[in-house]
């Protein structure tokens, strides 16, 4: 379980320097990108890692203030330069404005750091194939990943809405010439950063598609059905949580992709690279 491990230490280091986090600092303690430390930890801690980080400062807030600094003071120390922006994050977490933290006898909220451990669940059984796999390329659209994985999840349902209606699907459709078979949904959050809804395909990109070729990579393939996001990020979930954990396997530094097999994309592959657990 030593990925777990590094994840808790990568939470306890943004404990320690809680005033001034460092992401970038905090994923190499786990051992992968910043985009991949995002993930994970919304995965397994069921809220971003944004929002964690903002509840666990406003926590600390509150007790500054019951103990008599001042709101500017605290403002500045957590990071918000202006004293709106503060206030706004303070009663998004407490319900109430900084002022009212001073009055004896307020009722405020406190977020407990967090500390990531290994439950046995098993309450249901979960399919999967391991599956080794040369690179490919893929043809498509694409559009850029942020370092907020809460603004990536607002874009990529966009990028999807708009290759639906500008009869972007139907053309990767006819272009869908190479394995794996059906529409793909590949998250690159290392090299190029974008996420592309592509087909596998040996065709020259045409006007308006671009080319990207995954790497080579050992996959955990997950079967799942279902509609719309939540059902997909409710199986990336389990395999987070209840399979990779006890799997012998680990999360490897490449894409994520998603495979969807028929039409109204309510069958679908949750496709994940993976290398040998060490030890």
């Amino acid at each position: 379980m030593e990925w777990i491990d590094r994840l808790n230490r990568a939470v306890e280091y943004l404990e320690e320097r809680l005033e001034d986090p460092k992401l970038e600092e905090a994923a190499k303690i786990a051992c992968c990108s910043p985009y991949h430390f995002q993930r994970m930890f919304s995965l397994l801690a069921g809220t971003p890692l944004s929002e964690y980080i903002r509840r666990r400062k406003m926590s600390r807030a509150a007790a500054d203030l019951q103990n008599g600094d001042k709101i500017m003071d605290v403002a500045l120390k957590y990071g918000y330069s202006s004293p709106t922006a503060f206030n706004r994050a303070f009663q998004t977490v407490h319900g109430l404005p900084p002022s009212a933290a001073k009055t004896p006898g307020t009722a405020l909220k406190s977020y407990p750091p967090l500390r990531f451990a290994i439950t046995v669940q098993g309450v249901e059984e979960m399919e999967y194939r391991i599956e080794k796999r040369d690179a490919f390329r893929i043809v498509g659209v694409s559009a850029p990943l942020t370092k907020d994985i809460e603004e990536n999840f607002q874009q990529v349902p966009q990028l999807w809405a708009r290759a639906a209606a500008d009869g972007t699907i139907p053309r990767l459709a006819g272009l869908m010439d190479g394995e794996p078979k059906g529409l793909l949904g590949v998250c690159d959050g290392l090299e190029s950063s974008r996420y592309y809804i592509a087909a596998a395909s040996s065709a020259p990109a045409a006007e308006g598609l671009e080319e990207y070729t995954v790497p080579a990579f050992t996959w955990a393939v997950f079967p799942g059905t279902g509609e719309g996001p939540a059902s997909i990020q409710a199986l990336e979930r389990r395999v987070v949580a209840e399979w990779l954990p006890t799997s012998g396997y680990e999360y490897a530094e490449g894409p994520d992709v998603e495979v969807y097999l028929g039409p109204g994309c309510t069958k679908f592959e949750v496709w994940i690279p993976v290398v040998k657990a060490k030890g």
